[in-house]
């Protein structure tokens, strides 16, 4: 069985990453193959599509962390042909051939059946991205969050985690504060949920206090570094941050004093290793509660053959919301 691939490899000491024809017998050990219908694009995988940063683990490697689809062919129980499923984190795109072609195989354990209510193409405007929106909210929900306690912010707010936090906190009753250094889609961040749009060169990052003006009961951060410090500072007593992202920085520049003196909660969030049960609740949750208002807002779709021309938009910021890929045509 043939099949069309997008196949990262090392030529040279450089990353080179081209279409390719690719057979069954080429891909990695698993109990589940699948024919994917879609996959998505993640700033991970641009980043490894392009070498800019040291993702992947094995070459050759398909790219794409996410992908859904439909059971061709399994030789674990829990799945039959014809079952529509999706699968993301893991090794897959990094150390397993991944979503970015028509056939996919993966461990059975990395499989999460579709939930009911989801489309494939809907599981793919989430993906990574969107997943890891949904495990911060409910780790938050987990750790006493309520709309009642105040104001969230959101970090990175344009971004595919992002802007599906911010989605899935006003669906949920939060008044949401969207965090963004692009002015120009302030409209976009209040169409899909943001109460308030705060600009990015409005912080003085250079004059962090250890304790500032309490602000926020809530706040999921894709940036890091600095802004990861004021975030501390300014939270609420009993406050609930949660870190997701690195785009600023991976260093945190505070102290002790939000935590101990305010109870301030900093949780990480690992979307890679979460647990399956918590994988599969967070994924029916997505399809229920926490499904967003406007994923057509928060979504563009490409062909296949269009996704080497997005990666640069990742590194450069140009990306708004998600992008969806069209696999199957």
């Amino acid at each position: 069985m043939n099949f069309n691939a997008y196949l990262i490899s090392q030529e040279d000491g450089k990353i080179v990453s081209r279409f390719t024809q690719m057979s069954d017998a080429d891909l990695d050990p698993g109990e589940v193959t699948i024919r994917v219908g879609y996959s998505s694009v993640n700033y991970k995988d641009a980043l490894a599509a392009t070498g800019a940063g040291r993702i992947i683990r094995r070459y050759p490697c398909i790219g794409g962390i996410d992908l859904a689809g439909t059971v061709i062919e399994s030789r674990d129980p829990r799945f039959v042909k014809g079952d529509a499923v999706l699968c993301t984190s893991y090794d897959v795109g990094v150390a397993h051939h991944g979503g970015y072609a028509e056939i996919a195989r993966v461990p059975a354990d990395w499989v999460v059946k579709l939930p009911p209510g989801m489309t494939l193409k809907e599981a793919m405007i989430f993906g990574t991205a969107g997943f890891t929106a949904a495990l911060a909210v409910v780790r938050m929900e987990a750790n006493r969050l309520t709309p009642a306690k105040g104001p969230v912010i959101v970090t990175g707010a344009t971004g595919g985690v992002g802007s599906v936090a911010i989605e899935i906190l006003a669906k949920l009753g939060y008044k949401v504060v969207a965090l963004t250094g692009k002015e120009a889609q302030s409209d976009y961040l209040k169409q899909i949920g943001a109460s308030e749009v705060m600009l990015r060169s409005s912080l003085d990052l250079t004059k962090i206090k250890p304790l500032d003006r309490t602000t926020w009961a809530g706040a999921v951060d894709n940036l890091g570094g600095d802004v990861l410090s004021w975030l501390a500072s300014t939270m609420q007593i009993d406050g609930t941050l949660a870190s997701v992202g690195l785009a600023a920085g991976t260093s945190l520049n505070t102290t002790v004093m939000p935590f101990i003196l305010r109870g301030v909660s900093l949780l990480g969030i690992d979307s890679v290793n979460c647990p399956m049960a918590t994988r599969a609740e967070v994924w029916r949750r997505l399809a229920s509660d926490m499904r967003p208002s406007h994923l057509d807002a928060l979504t563009r779709t490409i062909s296949f053959d269009a996704l080497p021309g997005v990666f640069e938009d990742f590194l450069k910021a140009r990306v708004t919301g998600r992008i969806v890929v069209d696999i199957s045509g």
